[in-house]
């Protein structure tokens, strides 16, 4: 029997999108918190030397996996995706060595931005730190390498609906009703596509529900976001993208030659107005 879901229109939210080459500065990172940007697409954020040793780190980890979520790809590392809070922070507690071994001696980019950050909050009065529960903490970041083929190597979603539904016992629902800002670092990117695209429409529970979405916000239709305007990001390797993850997104579809698209992602914002939690 065919479900009687009604049609939302998708309404257009315009895109703020920042770009510039050099490193990310903390003021930035909080013009996203706090709604006042869309995305920032930083060039040459971090050295090609570092770029290559994490790649060759990810593909030879002992703590690579195949993703069973639905979403063809690879990880090192611990995601809230679809699991409770005991399973959540136990992966993470295991898998903190793998994600640790990644940067070995490097200069580690993303504790670089989450120190420099926390140190910044702290002088507004705002605790920054990582998401806890008795069964364990939060990871800086996780590794992703990414499978898919076809128009896009992962479908437009949004990063909200996982967190307004992760469930009572996570601390990091309270962020939903914030800004859930997604930060991504890329070590590796295709010769051609990979790209993140950006659309005008940040959803609500009703347009979720709308497309079956409403507890993982994956996936979008493209008959839905048809007439939604969209941009795309170009990136390369060395490159960090942060972005509002209440905004529908996705990655292109990318070349099967040459490198693969690997990039290290995390996630964090206000979950009240003294506190910004981070997780993956």
């Amino acid at each position: 029997m065919a479900t009687n879901q009604v049609a939302q229109t998708p309404a257009i939210s315009p895109l703020i999108i920042k770009e510039r080459t050099g490193s990310i500065s903390t003021a930035e990172i909080i013009s996203v918190l706090k709604g006042k940007i869309t995305a920032l697409h930083i060039k040459k954020a971090f050295s090609a030397e570092v770029a290559e040793d994490i790649t060759t780190k990810f593909f030879g980890s002992p703590g690579l996996n195949e993703r069973k979520d639905g979403v063809p790809g690879q990880y090192v590392g611990a995601s809230h995706y679809r699991k409770d809070a005991a399973t959540y922070f136990k992966e993470a507690e295991n898998a903190r060595p793998h994600v640790d071994a990644l940067f070995g001696n490097l200069v580690d980019p993303v504790r670089a931005v989450f120190d420099a950050l926390k140190r910044e909050l702290h002088k507004q009065g705002i605790e920054l730190r990582l998401a806890r529960s008795e069964h364990g903490q939060a990871n800086v970041c996780r590794a992703l390498s990414w499978t898919g083929s076809g128009t896009f190597s992962l479908d437009p979603h949004d990063d909200v609906a996982q967190v307004l539904r992760a469930g009572d016992d996570y601390e990091l629902s309270a962020v939903a009703h914030n800004t859930v800002a997604a930060l991504n670092f890329y070590p590796s990117m295709s010769e051609e596509g990979g790209n993140l695209r950006l659309w005008s429409h940040k959803p609500t529970v009703d347009d979720r529900k709308s497309q079956g979405v409403e507890t993982t916000g994956y996936p979008y239709s493209a008959a839905y976001l048809e007439a939604v305007p969209s941009r795309e990001i170009q990136l390369k390797a060395g490159d960090i993208a942060l972005l509002d993850g209440g905004f529908v997104h996705g990655v292109t579809g990318q070349s099967g030659k040459g490198k693969r698209r690997v990039l290290l992602n995390c996630f964090f914002g206000f979950a009240r107005p003294d506190l910004v939690l981070w997780w993956t």
